[in-house]
């Protein structure tokens, strides 16, 4: 287990086109840190939730498409919440 913790996070990106959302797309695949996200192409916005740091991730996603990212939102979820959370939906 990762000493990091659990977050979501939302970002805004500008989407131009198909190629920037494939580009996205499989830069968030490629992140080890990310289990899920989900891009909203007509909002120009970005959802990511895995254990990571929100900062490096907005880094790593601005170099990779250079371009400008902003981070609207940070939800920080607790350890033990999220066991709970899985011990009672099972």
């Amino acid at each position: 287990m990762s000493g990091r913790q659990l977050c979501c996070m939302v970002l805004r990106l500008n989407i131009d086109c198909y190629g920037c959302f494939r580009k996205l797309r499989r830069t968030l695949l490629n992140m080890k840190e990310i289990e899920t996200h989900l891009i909203e192409k007509q909002q120009c916005k970005v959802s990511v939730c895995g254990r990571l740091r929100p900062s490096d991730v907005a880094i790593k996603i601005r170099k990779k498409m250079n371009r400008r990212v902003e981070i609207l939102e940070i939800n920080e979820v607790e350890d033990e919440q999220t066991e709970q959370n899985q011990i009672t939906g099972q």
